[in-house]
């Protein structure tokens, strides 16, 4: 059996865009170059690692078992280059995946700093929910992920990162704006703006707020946390918010923090495949976000 990197890199293409003809434009290949590597691996492994539907190439279960020794064998080869090259200092890419409120507000401050001191090349921050970055992640089309809500799939290894206060937000002009202190009583029957199934700050409020509420409404769900502000200060409903985000609006005026009885936190996780080599680099940007 001969498998060579070119047939891997051309796999790990093929797996990504779904389809030939974008697989040769990613790699400046012809497409009858791609399929006649593609063609070539198969004949090697003695099996089809694609099922052909609607015109796509997808990934079958011989597919799936080969794409994170592919890659792994990709990354390994692309750190011996860098190893022996005249610059000793971490090189590769990184592309890193962050749930809202982390890569609105954490991300690009941390990886200015991580560049300032080891300069590499972030060819994507994907910002979406905790949902997509998951998925994005099982597929191998992200390195790292760094997210709000708990990671529940056996496949990925997850580690708290940091700790993020949240806050119960209301309209200056809703009645509850004016109390000193409210009680998880005065939240009965309520109206809430939420985000969409799939976000960590979704899953906080049912898990936390509404699981102890015997009536409560959600008045409209949205997509990201800006549109949640702009609805909120607009009296529109209650909405739980990590503090990084309502900050800004709390302090110009828009918001009002109202001052819950109970502390509310929740932790930011790291999340990586277990199945996923981590190159130096990788390595090296965990320990950094860590300290």
């Amino acid at each position: 059996m001969r498998i060579s990197l070119k047939q891997l890199n051309v796999f790990t293409a093929i797996a990504q865009e779904k389809t030939m003809t974008k697989a040769a434009e990613r790699l400046f290949i012809t497409k009858p170059a791609v399929s006649l590597s593609l063609s070539e691996l198969e004949k090697n492994l003695g099996y089809k690692v694609f099922d052909r539907v609607n015109n796509r190439l997808v990934l079958n279960s011989e597919g799936r078992q080969l794409l994170p020794l592919a890659d792994e064998l990709l990354e390994r080869a692309e750190a011996i280059e860098h190893q022996f090259t005249a610059d000793s200092q971490l090189t590769g890419s990184l592309n890193i995946g962050a749930s809202d409120t982390i890569g609105n507000h954490i991300a690009p401050v941390l990886l200015s700093k991580f560049q300032q001191q080891h300069p590499c090349d972030i060819q994507q921050l994907f910002i979406s929910n905790t949902a997509q970055i998951i998925n994005r992640l099982l597929e191998f089309k992200l390195d790292i992920g760094l997210v709000e809500g708990k990671a529940h799939h056996p496949k990925l290894n997850m580690i708290e990162w940091q700790q993020d206060d949240m806050y119960i937000v209301c309209a200056p002009s809703h009645p509850l704006a004016m109390q000193n202190i409210i009680t998880l009583e005065d939240l009965e029957h309520s109206t809430w703006l939420l985000r969409e199934e799939g976000s960590g700050s979704r899953e906080y409020f049912l898990n936390h707020i509404a699981s102890n509420l015997n009536d409560w409404h959600e008045s409209l769900q949205l997509h990201t946390t800006e549109a949640i502000i702009n609805c909120c200060s607009e009296n529109m409903g209650l909405a739980c918010l990590s503090q990084l985000a309502a900050q800004n609006s709390i302090n110009d005026g828009r918001l009002v923090q109202l001052p819950y009885e109970k502390k509310l936190t929740r932790p930011y996780w790291l999340l990586v495949h277990k199945e996923k080599y981590q190159t130096p680099l990788l390595q090296y940007f965990m320990t950094f976000i860590q300290r």
